[in-house]
């Protein structure tokens, strides 16, 4: 995103945020594959993240994109569950993945996987959360910006 804005504009600045934590033991495209999995998950069920189409010069169209960063941040496998219980108690709109995700193949099988474990024994890997900002500041407590 660019960071200029225009003359006679003030920044825009989000009561929300969009943040998404990653277990730092995991291989650089199981984080690209985690993370575009996870923030798929907000964009679908929350609608008001999502910004408005794009169009550039000739009149070509592109999808809509965030409205708002994403932030990506990395923590220890004992952070995440720390985080993913703070997200719960909290009640903001999240996503998650788990190891055995990189394990199937489809959606079906993904989501069969996550609903065969209970909540509190969830292998995670990713968690994407969004909400306001003092709530998600708090689940990413201890997390580092992902380098």
């Amino acid at each position: 995103m660019n960071s200029e804005t225009p003359v006679g504009q003030a920044p825009v600045r989000f009561d929300t945020k969009i943040a998404v934590l990653l277990r730092d033991d995991l291989e650089t495209w199981q984080r690209l594959n985690v993370t575009s999995f996870l923030v798929s998950g907000l964009g679908s069920a929350e609608p008001e993240v999502i910004g408005e189409p794009y169009e550039d010069a000739d009149g070509t169209a592109y999808l809509p994109m965030f409205r708002q960063p994403v932030l990506v941040f990395e923590g220890s496998k004992e952070l995440l569950k720390s985080a993913h219980a703070r997200a719960l108690s909290r009640a903001l709109p999240r996503a998650v993945f788990t190891s055995d995700l990189f394990a199937t193949g489809n959606d079906r099988d993904n989501r069969a996987a996550v609903r065969a474990v209970r909540t509190t024994e969830l292998d995670l890997v990713g968690l994407a959360v969004h909400g306001p900002r003092n709530a998600v500041d708090k689940v990413m407590k201890g997390a580092r910006m992902h380098p």
